[in-house]
């Protein structure tokens, strides 16, 4: 596994990350999130020893990262790392290369990956002629050709529509679930909730959480609303429960925060009141715990 252990990084008097530890499991798919400015993409960095902590300690299997070939690690970062002149088939061989990949090899891989993507007819033009989103995913390719243990995504889904968003998390996805341990370093909250089973959340340089997802939810268990598409006596309804918030109220829907009250209780009131159309408990999503944590709740 990846383990991070309490690493620092400063630059001048600026603190960019500060005793930050987790853990990704072999074969996970883990999320890295924050902020812009949280200290994400100098944690990524130090992750594959392209700088150095002034502090702490980073292995992937109990290797320091220090000592591991640069074939065990893939990286996409957020900026473009593309030769602009160079064809999309000429670059895709290149990072192959330099990863100790034969060229038949890579060209048969890069084959696959441009019509895994979509963008097979581009092969023979200059990346300087493709959209943002075409670079991205020949980006992508090029940072997977040689099949690393480790895959870090920095910001992967930049400058995509919703199409080629599609495209690349269902890439990802398949790539995970053969047995490539992925890292998402984003501030994209609703993407890393729908991708990942475990998360670190950092904010102003420090770690706020470390650990699955549901731990999270659970730890955030009481900020959950109970949403109810309600017709009769509101009022009524609502006095049974006086320390009850409103949080909207719509053309006879109503979202409740429940205050330590059972969810059963208040459908219960709520059918003795009126008609009930529609019940149900809506937990607070990623972004929303993520506020909560950055804010001490």
């Amino acid at each position: 596994m990846l383990s991070v252990e309490n690493i620092s990084k400063s630059f001048g008097e600026t603190t960019a990350v500060e005793e930050v530890s987790f853990a990704v499991e072999k074969g996970a798919l883990f999320g890295l999130l924050g902020a812009n400015g949280a200290g994400k993409t100098t944690t990524v960095r130090m992750i594959l020893d392209i700088i150095a902590p002034d502090s702490g300690r980073l292995t992937w299997s109990g290797t320091p990262v220090s000592g591991l070939p640069r074939r065990a690690f893939g990286y996409l970062p957020e900026e473009r790392g593309l030769y602009p002149e160079m064809t999309v088939a000429e670059q895709l061989r290149f990072f192959a290369e330099i990863r100790g990949l034969p060229r038949s090899e890579a060209v048969v891989k890069a084959s696959s990956w441009l019509e895994r993507l979509d963008i097979t007819h581009y092969r023979e033009k200059e990346v300087r002629e493709l959209s943002k989103g075409n670079q991205q995913k020949v980006q992508f390719i090029a940072s997977v050709l040689h099949e690393p243990e480790l895959m870090v995504l920095d910001e992967p889904f930049s400058g995509l529509d919703p199409v080629n968003n599609e495209l690349l998390k269902e890439a990802i996805l398949d790539l995970n679930a053969r047995g490539t341990t992925v890292l998402l370093s984003t501030h994209d909250m609703e993407r890393a909730e729908e991708l990942c089973e475990g998360v670190a959340l950092v904010h102003d340089a420090r770690l706020a959480f470390a650990g699955p997802i549901e731990a999270l939810r659970e730890r955030h268990r009481d900020g959950a609303t109970l949403r109810l598409d309600f017709s009769g006596d509101r009022e009524a309804l609502l006095r049974k429960f006086p320390e009850t918030r409103i949080f909207d109220e719509e053309n006879g829907r109503i979202e409740i925060s429940p205050a330590g009250v059972e969810p059963d209780e208040v459908l219960k009131a709520a059918v003795e009141s009126g008609r009930v159309r529609r019940f149900e408990e809506v937990e607070p999503t990623l972004r929303e715990i993520f506020i909560r944590e950055v804010k001490g709740a």
